[in-house]
């Protein structure tokens, strides 16, 4: 018998519509089945996940629709949560990205970064729309990539290559309401230091003994060209920056999918909350005896195997830059097992 912690860590599905049956497939029934046989020998398993309501995607569906953002994100994740109890999935907690606990979770983590120095302001430039005068979110903008020529690659990544890219990367770039081509002008954001995460990145990838041989190539390769990545977005729906002159501004919020990753730590410590035990969740994180396993698409490799492992090193104090731990503990530890990418 087992008596090892097992983190359970599935994809957070997109509220800006309902599931289908590739989200049951590729990431639902496997961590489901997973989860429970690592019950069955006895590991205490603890398996988090909820709707990720935050960034464009909302936007968008909320547009088509001349809804609010809110509404588009109640609805489907009602729909969302129904579908998943009928299936019968064994999560522990299915949260939501827009609970004030998520929030407080993700501030925390982008504050902590900033005192460590791996986030830093930069002024960039910014997609607006000529004709309204609207910003424009990097995922409002398509056009072809200049790494692999794809034609359909979004203003924040390729999803043919799976390059990170920037609108201004894009070729013929257009926007995704009306066709036209959008205007750049300067912009002021946060930027997470991914180069300052060359050698822990590194030495943590080495690490990884039971990854998927194209999951770890793959990450491996990125570090070879580790570009700064904007930390903040022109959106205003979305989790609040919280400095002074920004918490309360309309117009900028923490890029989605930097919140996004964060939701398997802040449902965590939800789920902790909920127990009654607020502490219970570091024996899932901070703990010799415990293991993460991560359920997701492969086009998701990036964001769990260099920008999540990254925020967590850096809050540490762990880059390459050292640095002190942030008040939620020092021994947060980036995902030690495969992202079982589907």
């Amino acid at each position: 018998m087992s008596d090892r912690h097992i983190l359970t860590a599935v994809a957070w599905p997109y509220a800006n519509g309902p599931r289908h049956i590739g989200h049951v497939s590729g990431f639902g029934v496997p961590s489901d089945v997973f989860s429970r046989y690592r019950r069955m020998t006895g590991d205490k398993v603890l398996m988090v996940s909820g709707t990720d309501e935050h960034g464009t995607p909302i936007t968008v569906a909320a547009d088509a629709e001349g809804v609010t953002p809110r509404e588009i994100a109640d609805r489907n994740n009602r729909i969302i949560v129904q579908d998943l109890q009928s299936l019968g999935l064994s999560y522990d907690l299915f949260t939501r990205t827009t609970t004030v606990n998520h929030a407080q979770v993700s501030q925390e983590i982008f504050l902590g970064l900033l005192k460590n120095g791996y986030v830093f302001p930069k002024t960039t430039l910014g997609a607006i729309s000529p004709s309204t005068g609207r910003t424009l979110p990097d995922r409002y903008i398509e056009g072809t990539c200049p790494i692999c020529g794809y034609d359909g690659a979004r203003g924040d990544q390729c999803d043919n290559c799976g390059n990170q890219l920037d609108p201004t990367d894009l070729i013929n770039p257009v926007s995704r309401i009306n066709g036209e081509t959008p205007k750049f002008v300067e912009s002021e954001h946060y930027f997470l230091d991914l180069p300052a995460f060359t050698r822990a990145l590194g030495d943590w990838l080495a690490t990884r003994r039971s990854w998927r041989p194209n999951v770890l190539n793959f990450s491996v390769n990125l570090l070879d060209d580790l570009k700064p990545r904007s930390y903040t977005r022109d959106i205003d729906w979305g989790v609040p920056v919280p400095l002074d002159g920004w918490r309360d501004r309309p117009d900028k919020r923490i890029y989605v999918w930097f919140d996004a990753v964060v939701g398997y730590l802040s449902a965590s410590i939800e789920w902790a909350r909920r127990s009654g035990d607020d502490d219970a969740w570091r024996q899932w994180w901070q703990t010799p005896d415990s293991d993460a396993y991560y359920f997701m698409g492969k086009d998701n490799i990036v964001f769990h195997s260099e920008i999540w492992p990254a925020q967590l090193l850096g809050y540490n104090g762990e880059g390459d830059k050292g640095g002190t731990p942030g008040d939620l503990g020092g021994s947060t530890c980036p995902p030690r097992s495969s992202p079982a990418s589907s």
